[in-house]
């Protein structure tokens, strides 16, 4: 039995399969929210901003402003990270665009699109960070910080959200932003009551 603050060893058949479910419940998750007009927390909160402002598809922009974190993964955690957290940054955004013509969302309540989208995709976050990968942006970042000093990385991206939501209330309805800002607490919460290295013990 491995002790509690091992890392568990995967095969690459095992990385594989959790990173590309982790990934598709990540996309499907910010689906919901498109479907209602609202933004996530993290980086694909502010991917979504943008796209919803330029018009532009959200996959382009989130895929490419995470680019820039890929060298704070690479230098913080290892080429592992890095290439993996590439690898479900590229997933999710090529899934959230094949999504648009799979899956018509005529009408979905804000409030179910909030808390379906902060259980899947808080779910998901917790299985990326268990097969050590991210969905770029602020997540590594959150990493890095509890990795390295113990913050709890639900607290790190709690901080980021409170910035975001603010800078959202002044381009978004502020309905929008409420309904918004519950699906970014409920996500927050999965990760900061789950993701404990304690917890993850495996024989």
């Amino acid at each position: 039995m491995a002790l509690a603050d091992e890392k568990p060893h995967y095969t690459l058949l095992e990385d594989a399969q959790g990173l590309l479910i982790a990934s598709a419940q990540a996309a499907l998750g910010v689906h919901l929210l498109r479907a209602a007009g609202l933004i996530s927390s993290g980086t694909a909160g502010t991917a979504l901003i943008i796209a919803y402002l330029s018009g532009w598809s959200f996959a382009l922009v989130f895929f490419t402003i995470n680019i820039p974190f890929y060298a704070f993964a690479w230098a913080a955690r290892g080429p592992a990270f890095c290439l993996k957290s590439l690898a479900t940054v590229t997933l999710m955004s090529l899934m959230t665009a094949a999504l648009d013509p799979l899956l018509l969302i005529e009408h979905i309540h804000p409030a179910a699109s909030a808390v379906l989208f902060g259980v899947a995709a808080g779910v998901g976050l917790l299985g990326l960070f268990r097969h050590t990968a991210s969905l770029g942006g602020v997540s590594i970042i959150a990493l890095i910080l509890q990795d390295r000093y113990g913050f709890r990385a639900g607290w790190t991206q709690l901080i980021h959200d409170a910035v975001l939501f603010t800078v959202a209330a002044f381009v978004l309805p502020l309905s929008a932003v409420g309904w918004s800002l519950l699906g970014a607490v409920i996500l927050n919460l999965v990760v900061a009551f789950n993701h404990r290295r304690d917890w993850y013990v495996v024989t």
